[in-house]
């Protein structure tokens, strides 16, 4: 299975984001992917919250979502669109959600899934972020078939908690997307470690495209796009700068990997008793 990622630096006008995004896939059909996946918030980075309240759409609306969409229909290509700020009309409060989509070569979206885990977090004196402010979280793992695998959906933070690649991996997930748009000292000191980690435990691919570089909001963002195969070895790493690249993935290596080491099979759900001291 050849695949594509694309390294964004998405800024705060989502018809530019489309554009470039038109573009990506033009390109990944031209090099031979079946399948590109791209970063969180394809379609926007914006923290200036009262300015993406302008441009954030539901999903019928969302002008990067019918790109991909019109895209994949007449490429013939699967799309794994990391994710989009999108205006939920089924929820009875006014947050966002920070939804991943996959698109079938038909431009059907087949699957959907809200980041859970959101991005709450004091990184400095002057760095602190609370998207549960703006978006609601998800409820549930999502694992859709794609061609020759299951993949199991995640986004950014999600990567650190463990027990949803649990769940996903449970429900026979083989390959991991992990769409991100990491923070440079977050990035630098435990992306990579994580990245792996996930694809070690369960004996998975894990696929995660990235944001890179200075965005027009003022933040900046890690780069370094990852495909892991599932004995940990870093098949492609992007590096920075923003782009296209490719990667072959043999989902053989799959079950040759959980042969040696059946990890899926050795899981156990326990709870253990916590003595107090």
């Amino acid at each position: 299975m050849k695949i594509a990622l694309a390294q964004m630096c998405s800024g705060i006008d989502p018809s530019e984001n489309a554009r470039q995004l038109r573009a990506l896939i033009t390109e990944a059909v031209a090099g031979g992917a079946s399948m590109i996946f791209t970063p969180e918030m394809t379609g926007m980075m914006d923290c200036n919250r009262s300015r993406a309240e302008n441009v954030i759409r539901n999903e019928s609306e969302d002008p990067v979502l019918l790109v991909a969409r019109s895209e994949a229909r007449k490429a013939g290509i699967w799309v794994q669109l990391g994710s989009l700020a999108i205006r939920d009309t089924d929820r009875k409060n006014q947050k966002w959600v920070d939804r991943s989509f996959l698109i079938d070569p038909e431009g059907a979206i087949v699957a959907r899934y809200d980041k859970i885990h959101l991005f709450d977090v004091d990184l400095g004196p002057n760095d602190s972020q609370r998207e549960s402010s703006a978006y609601a979280r998800g409820d549930g793992a999502v694992v859709a078939p794609v061609p020759g695998a299951t993949l199991g959906m995640s986004i950014c933070y999600d990567l650190r908690f463990s027990g949803l690649y649990e769940a996903m991996t449970n429900a026979g997930a083989d390959l991991l997307s992990i769409p991100a748009a990491f923070t440079v000292p977050t990035g630098k000191a435990h992306w990579e470690v994580l990245l792996r980690a996930r694809a070690i435990e369960a004996g998975v691919f894990v696929v995660a495209a990235a944001q890179y570089g200075k965005h027009a909001d003022g933040r900046s963002t890690y780069g370094h796009s990852m495909v892991v195969d599932p004995w940990g070895k870093v098949l492609l790493d992007m590096g920075e700068g923003i782009g296209l690249d490719f990667c072959n993935l043999d989902l053989q290596k799959v079950q040759e990997v959980r042969s040696r080491i059946p990890v899926i099979a050795h899981r156990k759900t326990f709870e253990l008793p916590v003595n107090q001291a």
